[in-house]
């Protein structure tokens, strides 16, 4: 398929899926809710979030509201060719804000939709895609060297971690924490973990969410809430893959057998 640009509202349910091509949905009016693969957030006008593919994402429109939908397969002309390293922006789901240029080039580039009487031309469509992912990655992965140094400090992470694992916490949360850019930080904390700092957060919500259905009897809707998911079904899912079974068995597994629950490898 080749790339699209849509402008829509996304339904005031919750929904979820994924799909095998990489997604940027970012907010002109109204709210929406996201998690993607465990990692949440809220997209406001201005702002958005990149799906990539394979990603299974709960996402919500809240009240009244409009996206601008970019969908991206993998041999897309603006993610090949000339333009192969815009790719490294879907290494990874995230959030992100737009800055002032970058908002005058998506009210640019929502007028071009707007005013088009027919769909846009392919060849427009992709220029308009590449300018605005070139943008992005001027922006959220600038060049830089991570430079030898100190290992981060895991527990001081692991402490911010716990203290905010009810918030939507993000990869730039992590890096700020630690005083690095994102990118470095990603880059470093990759290279010391051999995980993602996405994967890492999820790991340490489901193991909170865990010892939470194991420790009480509190409604999975709140041990969601409790430990960061969007909602009881994202818990579910998420829970699901780590450990291979839903967080309600746990609830149905003799207090003896407990210690032998252990995720799949």
């Amino acid at each position: 398929m080749p790339s699209a640009i849509r402008l829509i509202p996304l339904d005031n349910t919750t929904r979820h899926h994924d799909h095998d091509f990489h997604q940027i949905v970012i907010g002109l009016t109204g709210h929406a809710e996201f998690e993607i693969e465990g990692l949440g957030g809220s997209i406001a006008p201005l702002s958005g979030c990149i799906v990539p593919a394979s990603h299974v994402h709960y996402y919500e429109g809240i009240g009244d509201n409009r996206q601008l939908i970019l969908d991206l397969p993998g041999d897309a002309a603006p993610l090949t060719g000339h333009y192969h390293a815009l790719a490294r922006l879907f290494d990874a789901p995230r959030f992100f804000a737009l800055d002032e240029p970058l908002r005058r080039y998506l009210a640019f580039v929502t007028l071009e939709l707007e005013q088009a009487r027919a769909p846009v031309p392919r060849l427009q469509d992709d220029l308009l895609t590449a300018t605005l992912l070139g943008c992005l990655h001027a922006r959220l992965l600038p060049e830089e060297r991570p430079q030898p140094g100190r290992p981060l400090d895991l527990r001081t992470l692991d402490r911010f971690i716990d203290r905010h694992l009810a918030s939507h916490l993000t990869v730039a949360d992590l890096a700020q924490e630690a005083c690095l850019s994102e990118a470095h930080f990603s880059e470093r904390f990759r290279r010391q973990t051999g995980l993602p700092p996405y994967q890492y957060l999820l790991r340490k919500r489901l193991e909170a969410a865990h010892r939470l259905l194991v420790s009480s009897r509190l409604p999975l809707s709140e041990v969601a809430a409790l430990t960061g998911f969007a909602n009881q079904s994202a818990l579910s899912h998420a829970f699901r893959r780590h450990y291979g079974h839903p967080p309600g068995q746990l609830r149905r597994i003799p207090s003896q057998r407990l210690a032998s629950t252990r995720p799949k490898s």
